[in-house]
């Protein structure tokens, strides 16, 4: 019975720290492989810089439109838009226009 009562005697000494590891180690891997992880960050953050990447192409793709449909806006109406949009509309030619036709 001596033995048995010496390692109950030293199980109470050690299984504080062995539970505090294994509750570092728990925590230190979900930091670096849990759903908020620093995996997950590096993720996001490729994420967001393609998202932004897109976000860059579209503004400008949007500031185009803008700047052609202020052209066409009454009260600073350009001739030559006005022009170009009626004969698209229409699909009107000037005699001198060379009409090249293609297959849709």
């Amino acid at each position: 019975m001596g033995l048995i009562s010496e390692i109950r005697a030293r199980a109470r000494h050690v299984v504080g720290p062995v539970l505090g590891i294994c509750a570092v180690i728990y925590f230190a891997y979900h930091v670096v492989h849990g759903d908020r992880s620093l995996f997950a960050l590096n993720q996001l953050n490729k994420r967001v810089e393609a998202a932004r990447g897109i976000q860059a192409e579209t503004s400008l793709m949007r500031r185009k439109l803008e700047e052609r449909v202020s052209l066409l806006h009454p009260r600073s109406l350009d001739p030559d838009m006005l022009d170009e949009r009626a004969r698209i509309m229409l699909n009107y030619a000037l005699p001198d226009d060379m009409v090249i036709p293609t297959d849709p």
